[in-house]
This record gives structure tokens, C-alpha cells and sequence, in this order.
């Protein structure tokens, strides 16, 4: 049920338009021309307004300017004789919500109130729902009314006002960077730097020097001294994105930083004191890491003061109606378009896809349903869902090891078959992505780092060279 103005100079035709709504239980407001409207726009609110375009008093574009600067969330729609397109266009572009001509169909008539009336709604909707967000400080990214996701708010109130150091683990794709701003927000560090890296996206040789700074002639290239991330992050916060993927030299410096609160530069000899927050964050299992000897156990004690875990989107299914609405609302906000709400439907269709990307293509698909949708809400096709790559990629690993397991000779070494296995998944990886060492790190899911040490103990270096060749 919405309440509307009808604004037209015709008696007869306000008459006919009322009957025909009232049928749908809408509260209705009658104007005979602009000047009347523009009165009741001043003093009462209005869902949704129904306006003719010519009126002796002015002209349908004088009340939709009128509603727009009363209440741009109410949607108006209008209804005129002169069905030009040229009309059409510029209503719509002055900001209408729809564009129907004389002689009119009751029905059709009746089903863009409604459409308009839902709208309205939406857009009031996602007005309070933004308010509500900006009074959370620095939590509005953690969304979700789930048992797990209330729990995780909880612990950044209770962990924000210390310094203790927190370790985020999660799929890719959770939130985690967010996690951690929230967690920088509410603490007494906000009004000070908060600066994240990416412990994947640097080389090995580059990290320490990222973090920690160098000595001019450190190392080549290395024309003058620099201050290193963490000194950059005095007195602030430092999060540690993908943390599991840092060398062991990497690592032992971050444990000393911990321990004493000095860093010391590459190619210098001294140290010097930094004030730092350390927020870290992973999207493995440290624990597998650490015995696999990749990761020290010291440093992960260090990190893990404070775990935080993200669930994945697909065990989060009750939270995803109101994570469509909020990034929905700053999709739209960013492109500076209309918001649009996912039908009942598309929801269904979203609850039942697994979501490998998780929030990260939860918002990927609806900026592309927003941009490329052509109706008022976001529809199930609008959503093109595929396959999970990595779900393809396991249902042919797991036919693949069952043919080589009828293929085993009978003396089995673990040590040595484990070997062989790996090595031709590396030669293959590289074959794949024609000795691109990163492409193949990404393909098999493992760190640069890890892969130019495998590279090294089975000496493939010539058939990456043969390959980039």
C-alpha cells in the first residue's frame, strides 16, 4: 500500500486513475493542477506522484522538480496525451521513475504504481540503512546478523581498544582487510597511519625491504637509504596481508619487531625503535605451514594472540539479503546510479551458488547485474553463475590420482613417489604457463617463493629457460 498524488487538471481522468488504485488499497491524493500539487508536495508524503505533463498552471516538470527537492527518494511517473519520445527522454533523464501515455490501461497503469511505490521503498530503505552503517564507526563493512558473524564483531570491540596483536585467517575473498580496518578505526591508534601490504604480491628479495627499509648500497639499485613500511607506521597499525607467504629472513626480522619493538634495515648493522600495531592476516593453514617448515612456530604464537576467522559465503547464507542490500546501496552510490534491489528470485539463485570468490565476487556480480540490468530490480538473469574453477580443477585431480593409483608398481616409497608426483606437477605447471613462474605459483596455489625453491631442488631451471624460450 503506497500514498499518491494524482495531478491532473481533468476531473473525469483523476477519477478513473483513483478508482482503479484504491482497488489496490493505495491512500489517494488528488491535485487539479500543478500549483495544488506543489502545495500538498510542501505538506505532506507521498510514495509515489502521477502527474500529467500540460496543465494550465504548469507543466509536469515543474512537480517533479518539486518533489526532487522535497524528496528525491519518492518516484514519479508520468502520464500524458503527448506521447512524444523526445517527452520521454527528458523526463527520464530529469530523473522520472516511468513514462506512460494517453489513452492509458488500467492494469498497466495499476503495475507501475506498484513498481514505483517498491521503489520509493528501497531507496528509503537504503537511506536508513546507510545512517545506520556510518554511526557503527568503522565496523559498517562487517555486515551479517549470523551467530559467527556477531561473534566476530564482538571481539573487534573488545580487541580495537588494545595493542595486542591480531591474526586474521579466512578464504580469499572474506573481508579480512576489512576485519582489520574496523580494527584500526576503533582504536586509539585511528588518527595514525594505517598501511597494508600484500606479503604475496612482493618479491622475496623486495619484501624485507618493504617493511623494514635499507642502507644506500644494500644491495643493487639501492642508490640511497630508505625507511622501510613499518617505520612509515610509527605510532598506527600495519596489516600483513597473505603473512604466510614471507621468506624465513622476512619472518625472523617480523618476530624480532614483536618481541622488542626494533627493526633493523638491509645492510645496516643498527636498529631502531618503532611504535607499531601488527594485524596480520592469512588465507592458509598456518599450522600445516609450520609443519611442512615454512613458517615459524614462534612468530605464530606471536601473530595469534587474538584469531579472528572469517566463515566462507556459502556458510553464511541467512547474511546475504542484507550484504545485497548494503553493496548494492554502495555500488550504486559509487557509479552514482539508482540503487536496484535483487528480486526475491535472484536471491534464491544467489543463496544456492557455493561463491568460490566469496564477498569479493558477491560484489563483482551485482556491480555487473547493475550495470548491464534493464529492469527496475536485478532479475535471476542478470546473474551469469559458473562453475567454480577450483571446484573443476578437484573433480579432475581426484579422477586423476584414482587412474594413477591402479597404476602404483607394488614396492611403494612414500618419500620417493611423493617426490616424483610433485616433480612432474611442477614441469607441468611450467609447461602450462610457458615457464612464467608466477603463473605457475597461481596455478598451483602455492607462493613464488615456494615454487623457486622447489624449482631449485629439482633442478628445473633449464626447462623454465627452455620454456620462456
Amino acid at each position: 500500500m503506497a500514498k499518491v498524488l494524482i495531478v491532473d487538471d481533468e476531473a473525469g481522468m483523476r477519477r478513473i486513475l483513483a478508482v482503479n488504485l484504491r482497488r489496490d488499497s493505495h491512500v489517494v491524493v488528488e491535485a487539479d493542477g500543478a500549483a495544488d500539487a506543489l502545495a500538498l508536495i510542501g505538506h505532506e508524503d507521498f510514495d509515489v506522484v502521477l502527474t500529467d505533463q500540460k496543465m494550465p498552471d504548469g507543466s509536469g516538470m515543474d512537480v517533479l522538480r518539486a518533489v526532487q527537492d522535497d524528496d528525491p527518494t519518492t518516484s514519479v511517473i508520468f502520464l500524458t496525451a503527448v506521447g512524444t519520445l523526445e517527452l520521454a527522454v527528458e523526463s527520464m533523464r530529469q530523473g522520472a521513475f516511468d513514462f506512460l501515455s494517453k489513452p492509458f490501461i488500467p492494469d498497466v497503469v495499476r503495475a507501475a504504481i506498484r513498481r514505483a511505490s517498491e521503489h520509493t521503498a528501497l531507496l528509503r530503505e537504503n537511506a536508513v540503512l546507510k545512517k545506520e552503517m556510518r554511526k557503527l564507526e568503522g565496523a559498517d563493512d562487517i555486515l551479517g546478523n549470523s551467530l559467527e558473524m556477531r561473534a566476530i564483531r564482538d571481539i573487534v570491540a573488545r580487541v580495537a581498544a588494545t595493542n595486542t596483536t591480531v591474526l586474521i585467517t579466512g578464504e580469499t575473498g572474506t573481508g579480512k582487510e576489512l576485519v582489520a580496518r574496523a580494527i584500526h578505526r576503533n582504536s586509539q591508534r585511528a588518527h595514525r597511519p594505517f598501511i597494508a601490504i600484500n606479503c604475496a604480491a612482493v618479491t622475496e628479495t623486495l619484501l624485507e625491504s618493504e617493511l623494514f627499509g635499507h642502507e644506500r648500497g644494500a644491495f643493487t639499485g639501492a642508490e640511497k637509504a630508505r625507511s622501510g613500511l613499518f617505520e612509515a607506521a610509527h605510532e598506527g597499525t600495519i596489516f600483513l596481508d597473505e603473512v604466510a607467504e614471507m621468506s624465513a629472513a622476512a619472518q625472523a626480522k617480523l618476530l624480532r619487531v614483536l618481541a622488542s619493538g626494533e627493526i633493523q634495515r638491509v645492510g645496516s648493522s643498527s636498529t631502531r625503535r618503532v611504535d607499531v600495531r601488527v594485524l596480520a592476516a592469512t588465507h592458509r593453514e598456518l599450522r600445516d605451514r609450520i609443519q611442512g617448515g615454512l613458517f615459524r612456530e614462534d612468530l605464530y604464537y606471536r601473530l595469534a594472540v587474538v584469531p579472528v576467522h572469517l566463515p566462507p559465503l556459502r556458510e553464511r547464507g541467512d547474511d546475504l539479503d542484507e550484504l545485497c542490500r548494503y553493496l548494492c546501496l554502495r555500488i550504486a552510490e559509487e557509479m552514482k546510479v539508482t540503487p536496484r534491489a535483487v528480486s526475491s528470485e535472484a536471491l534464491a539463485k544467489l543463496k544456492a551458488y557455493p561463491f568460490p570468490g566469496n564477498i569479493r565476487e558477491l560484489r563483482n556480480l551485482l556491480e555487473r547485474a547493475i550495470i548491464l540490468g534493464q529492469h527496475p530490480e536485478l532479475r535471476p538473469e542478470d546473474f551469469h553463475l559458473q562453475t567454480s574453477p577450483s571446484s573443476a580443477r578437484t573433480t579432475e585431480s581426484e579422477l586423476s590420482i584414482e587412474q594413477l593409483a591402479s597404476l602404483l608398481p607394488k614396492r611403494l616409497d612414500l618419500r620417493e613417489m611423493t617426490s616424483r608426483f610433485e616433480r612432474a606437477l611442477l614441469e607441468r605447471a611450467l609447461e602450462m604457463t610457458g615457464g612464467v613462474q608466477a603463473e605457475a605459483a597461481r596455478q598451483l596455489e602455492i607462493s613464488r617463493s615456494d615454487l623457486g625453491y622447489k624449482v631449485a631442488k629439482y633442478a628445473l631451471s633449464s626447462v623454465t629457460r627452455a620454456n620462456a624460450e
